[in-house]
């Protein structure tokens, strides 16, 4: 099967030629194309996506008018996507591309998503600590035995995530989501780099706000809805 990219950005102009050259790099032995979607950038991110047009193939760029959120320039791009597998990336530069084929290969019988689980987190000693309480909040309440469900790189079936409930913010809890509706969720390990061109455009406050709506939000969806098994789900595709 073929693979298709899915990279949300926001005003990160200085990652875009880099990230690019390492994706084409790690997928050139594997049928693919790379999607960015610009999520209403205010610095150089659509310039620098022109220049890259001119020399990647076998990228496609969807801008939108206006910060829409991680969540809506993900679904955009998975909606956009002409293959049938998705692997995900953030467009800072921390996930390693180079994860993608392992991740790729290992999606295959009753799997619905591998997501990746970072070891040696990158971050500073507050994030870290931030991520990983949330990450023990989430699991305990939501029991879906995912780590790292805020890792960016991951690798799932297009009209699995097309099947999902979509609302704001929905990116942080795929593996729940999946799972809800009958699926499997394989944590693997990959790597995690530093942050070394760009600022982060979230605050761990900022987080932690939506994340608690957010939560409450699945929590209910687990409890009112009837799960789709993952036999008839094979069927649909």
């Amino acid at each position: 099967m073929a693979l298709s990219v899915v990279v949300p950005v926001y005003n990160e102009a200085e990652n875009i030629l880099p990230l690019l050259a390492e994706i084409d790099t790690a997928l050139s032995a594997i049928e693919h194309e790379i999607i960015y979607v610009d999520d209403g950038s205010t610095d150089e991110t659509g310039q620098q996506l022109d220049c890259a047009l001119q020399r990647y193939a076998q990228l496609r760029v969807l801008r939108h008018a206006r910060r829409s959120g991680q969540s809506t320039a993900l679904y955009n791009g998975v909606h956009a996507a002409r293959f049938p597998v998705i692997a995900t990336l953030d467009g800072d530069g921390q996930n390693h591309p180079g994860d993608i084929p392992e991740l790729y290969a290992k999606l295959k019988g009753d799997i619905l998503m591998l997501a990746g689980w970072r070891q040696r987190r990158q971050d500073s000693r507050w994030r870290g600590h931030s991520s990983r309480l949330a990450n023990a909040v989430r699991a305990r309440l939501l029991r879906d035995h995912t780590p790292d469900t805020g890792c960016g790189l991951k690798v799932f079936y297009r009209d699995t995530f097309l099947a999902l409930p979509y609302f704001d913010h929905m990116h942080r809890f795929l593996p729940a989501l999946i799972q809800r509706m009958g699926g499997k969720v394989v944590s693997e390990p990959v790597r995690h780099r530093p942050r070394t061109q760009g600022v982060s455009k979230y605050g761990t406050w900022q987080r932690l706000a939506v994340g608690i709506v957010d939560l409450c939000g699945v929590l209910w969806l687990k409890k009112r809805t009837r799960l789709t098994t993952f036999e008839e789900l094979s069927r649909e595709r």
